[in-house]
């Protein structure tokens, strides 16, 4: 097992009916700007519950955060805040809502040009306090330090992390995914499934803890998954797919392992360039990854061929064969698309995508930087 430091400070509120815990988690003498997305929250009773909570406290809101938020329409939430006053985010959303409250929680503490946080990793001393509301299960991002945010004018998708934008709580009630879209559902169950892969799927240090705990987690999100998905749903399998996605990325299970991350990378790109979900790209792109990489990830394969899948593994050519075959069919039990043709995207995309992966520096990436460019290259093309 690697060296490793594990901190994380996020308070979790799990269950039905917890919404009403944020009036208790924020400071009574906070200004609060409540920041969500395109208005489904207003739908499904969401709103509701946080402006019964919030009854006793002022408070104002900013809505239009995107599915891949922007640094653009950050910015505008970062002028309001500035203006009127707010020292607090709720963050009322999915990944995106909650990856865009963290940029713009340390924009708004930040004394030079907000965009270095991102294209020069420039340091973040403060940012703004920031709770979660979750309303869709996917990235993880309601417990962790990590952000992606998107330039619209630029087509650059791009990280940053710190500590600083770390939420101090998170509310994680199952009921409120039971009015969520079944693309977002799919989306979720992949983004999970996918952040738990590029953490377990390296090679061995002998981290039996990391690696029990993250198959674990692979094996819950393809037991539940197809059932989230299907017409009859109830809590445990909401509770059971929400509380994997916590899992899957609040550091627990990468911990003192290597980790790989060159399938987001490729997989940002892909977004950037042709707007698809970032569930979707990920999906495309892992099953060619694998392939690409089954020399260098071979003991791993198999690890996770007989622990996850029960397959036998004494033909090993064969097992890590069905093994990336058995990943696709699970992409396939929920719903999820697995080729870029499937979404109108041809050849030109070898091309394209993997231009921005070099003008971004992305030239090896990996647990072993030995995915050279063209070897993404090649995993593109097999993308198709």
């Amino acid at each position: 097992m690697l060296n490793f430091n594990f901190y994380n400070p996020t308070e979790i509120f799990f269950g039905e009916n917890q919404i009403a815990e944020i009036t208790k988690a924020i400071p009574k003498n906070a200004k609060v700007i409540v920041v969500y997305g395109g208005g489904s929250i207003k739908k499904n009773g969401i709103y509701d519950q946080v402006s019964q909570a919030l009854r006793d406290f002022t408070w104002g809101e900013f809505a239009g955060i995107e599915p891949n938020p922007t640094y653009q329409t950050c910015m505008k939430a970062v002028a309001k805040i500035k203006q009127e006053g707010f020292d607090y985010i709720l963050a009322v959303g999915g990944g995106s809502v909650i990856d865009g409250s963290k940029f713009i929680a340390a924009a708004a503490n930040f004394s030079g040009e907000p965009w270095d946080i991102l294209s020069k990793g420039a340091e973040i001393s403060s940012a703004l306090p920031i709770g979660v509301v979750l309303t869709l299960p996917a990235t993880g991002s309601e417990s962790n330090s990590f952000s992606v945010v998107s330039n619209s004018e630029t087509h650059d998708k791009l990280p940053f992390a710190s500590i600083e934008v770390q939420p101090k709580f998170a509310v994680l009630d199952p009921q409120v995914m039971k009015t969520l879209p079944q693309r977002q559902l799919t989306n979720g169950v992949v983004d999970a499934f996918v952040h738990t892969m590029e953490q377990y799927l390296t090679y061995s240090v002998d981290a039996k803890v990391q690696d029990r705990f993250a198959e674990g987690l692979l094996m819950t999100l393809m037991e539940e998954g197809p059932k989230l998905v299907s017409e009859s749903v109830d809590y445990k399998v909401r509770a059971n797919v929400m509380w994997s996605a916590t899992m899957a990325l609040n550091g627990l299970i990468g911990a003192g392992v290597p980790q790989d991350w060159a399938t987001h990378m490729i997989g940002h790109e892909i977004t950037a360039v042709y707007g698809l979900d970032h569930a979707q790209t990920l999906a495309i792109i892992l099953p060619r990854m694998m392939a690409e990489q089954k020399e260098t990830k071979r003991d791993k394969l198999l690890q996770y061929a007989e622990r996850v899948l029960g397959l036998d593994i004494a033909d090993e050519d064969s097992a890590i064969a069905t093994a990336i075959e058995l990943t696709e069919q699970f992409f396939h039990s929920v719903n999820m698309k697995t080729r870029l043709a499937d979404y109108d995207i041809g050849e030109d995309a070898v091309n394209k995508i993997t231009e921005q992966l070099e003008r971004h520096g992305m030239t090896a990436l990996g647990e072993h930087q030995a995915v050279t460019l063209e070897k993404s290259r090649n995993i593109i093309r097999a993308s198709i």
